[in-house]
């Protein structure tokens, strides 16, 4: 096969590019002079995902605006934070929620643009895995890959659960606020999470056309519902007066915790870190995106922006709001946010506004399922599971990883028999995703703030000369946050098993599980990401001239690893 060296993707000039001429590249797989095969011509999207190491297996239906919308619908700003108004109020109180909210937003937008500019320049669904594993030192990308892939894999598959979860209990709230008399039990919780879950699954096995027309009208219907939400609130509130005076929401530290003010208020951000932790989809989706290298970082960037200025809108209205902080988290009803809306407005209003949020949460959830069932396809795909094979495939029919979806799912249903242990245990799922999924965002930053520096080949979004600032903010952030995370709220005697925070064994037992795992196994045969396309070695013509030697002579395929980066 003739080796292409033009408009193909393999010419001098683009192929400069991608890999730079003065520095060795740290954002592809393929070695600097190694050239992708191919029969046709290639478009820019896919002369950038085959340099990257990847064959074109996904049509490219995402747009900029379809990215954002399935990114945003997994950020799900409403059904977020109803699912976690009880670590951001039951923590502080209203100060808490509002600083709490501007606090770490500062640092999350740095890790969001940090992780938009890792994006441009590797537009691949392995996302923030191949990052680690191609801007590593030598000889440690195989280990930077795994330890990222595993968090952010982890992170992925109890998202969709949670906000099914979460859902559950609304939608079961909403019945017993017109029937008092019905009081939901746990078994019937995870009957209907499971079956939420089932539905999930079947709606991101459709070709991916579909899945972004119904993420489409999702995001859309998020974006009304919240403002509808920020309006109604203020304009129908029963209370008199209707808000609360400033000086106590700014200043008035309701500290439930043993903790002094400060680690309350830092405890608060587990709420906010749950809730942002969904802005990473973009790049999850790059390969089924158009224009991937601009469009998808830019997506992010929106995700984050526009989910930070909303979310603190929505933590304002609440918390001028509120005026029982204690019969909220309290509530017999067991959903904080359903407590929350009949405290301040009338039962039809309020059955209205959480009618709403549950048709948000669905929506969130499928998108959570959409983001995670990538995720899993693109770790199969460099056979980091057992029977990787089953979970790589691509479906013939749909052109979208179906397989890939069922194992989520299952792995789904099983995580949320939690429920049946207690609403401690279930409440787990919420703090691993956030503890897994920014531990799975600062690895590869770090690696390339501290490590690569100036050697790392941009793509055409990018930060500039405050790339390493903005970075190194973000990734001391989450080494702040990954202890205030696993802290329980009580201490001493007062701490039972029911009150502990499981996260550092749910989340960390698994992590010290595959640790193990490469210590004694995985060491000697996980390589990394796995090059998928057909190329040849040092076969770009030098001064127009291609030297015999210079022909392949030797064509590498599926097989080739990450061993030199």
């Amino acid at each position: 096969m003739e080796v292409k060296t033009t408009d193909s993707g393999t010419s001098k000039s683009s192929k400069s590019h991608i890999y730079g001429d003065s520095h060795a590249p740290v954002t592809s797989i393929l070695r600097d002079g190694d050239v992708p095969y191919t029969d046709h011509e290639m478009d820019a999207d896919e002369r950038v995902i085959m340099a990257l190491g990847y064959k074109q297996e996904f049509k490219r239906e995402f747009s900029l605006w379809t990215t954002f919308c399935v990114s945003f619908a997994v950020l799900g700003l409403l059904p977020s934070f109803a699912s976690t108004l009880y670590y951001g109020m039951g923590y502080a109180g209203t100060a808490g929620m509002v600083w709490g909210w501007i606090i770490a937003m500062i640092p999350i937008q740095c890790i969001a643009m940090a992780m938009a500019e890792l994006c441009s320049a590797m537009p691949t669904s392995g996302g923030l895995y191949y990052a680690a594993a191609v801007l590593a030192p030598p000889g440690y990308g195989p280990l930077a890959a795994w330890l990222t892939g595993w968090s952010n894999w982890i992170g992925q598959i109890t998202g969709a659960p949670s906000v099914d979860y979460a859902l559950s209990a609304m939608i079961l709230a909403a019945v017993s606020i017109t029937n008092p008399s019905y009081v939901p039990t746990n078994w019937q919780i995870f009957l209907l999470t499971t079956l939420i879950i089932i539905i999930h699954s079947v709606i991101s096995s459709l070709p991916t056309k579909r899945v972004a027309q119904f993420n489409s009208y999702g995001s859309t219907f998020n974006i009304i519902a919240l403002v509808a939400t920020l309006i109604v609130i203020p304009a129908a509130t029963t209370n008199k007066p209707k808000f609360n005076p400033s000086h106590e929401v700014w200043n008035t530290i309701t500290n439930q915790t043993d903790y002094p003010n400060g680690i309350a208020v830092l405890m608060t951000f587990v709420g906010v870190i749950w809730t942002m932790s969904g802005y990473d989809s973009p790049f999850h989706l790059s390969e089924e995106c158009s224009n991937a290298s601009v469009a998808s970082p830019r997506a992010i960037v929106m995700t984050s922006g526009v989910g930070g200025v909303m979310g603190w809108f929505l933590q304002l209205v609440v918390a001028y709001t509120v005026t029982d902080i204690s019969a909220v988290i309290d509530s017999d009803l067991g959903q904080p946010w359903a407590s929350y809306l009949l405290q301040v407005l009338s039962q039809k209003a309020a059955l209205g506004i959480l009618g709403l949020t549950i048709i948000c949460g669905f929506s969130m959830g499928q998108g959570c399922m959409v983001a995670a069932s990538r995720v899993t396809y693109a770790y199969a795909r460099d056979d980091c599971f057992p029977y990787s094979r089953i979970w790589k495939k691509v479906n013939k029919t749909t052109s979208t990883p179906v397989n890939a979806v069922i194992l989520n799912g299952v792995l789904g249903v099983f995580m949320c028999l939690l429920i049946l242990a207690g609403t401690t245990a279930i409440g787990a799922l919420f703090s691993i995703g956030a503890i897994a999924q920014f531990v799975a965002f600062a690895i590869p930053i770090a690696i390339r703030v501290f490590f690569v520096g100036d050697r790392f080949r941009r793509g055409p979004w990018h930060l500039g000369a405050l790339s390493p600032w903005i970075g190194g903010v973000g990734v001391l952030f989450v080494l702040l946050m990954v202890p205030i995370l696993c802290l329980p709220s009580v201490t001493k005697g007062d701490l039972t098993p029911d009150l502990m925070n499981w996260t550092c064994l749910v989340w960390g037992g698994p992590m010290l599980a595959v640790t193990i795992w490469w210590i004694v196994d995985a060491r000697k045969w996980f390589t990394g990401p796995v090059v998928n396309v057909m190329h040849a070695i040092h076969a770009v013509p030098v001064d127009g001239i291609e030297p015999e030697e210079h022909r392949d002579t030797e064509q590498e395929t599926v097989s080739s690893k990450a061993t030199d980066v």
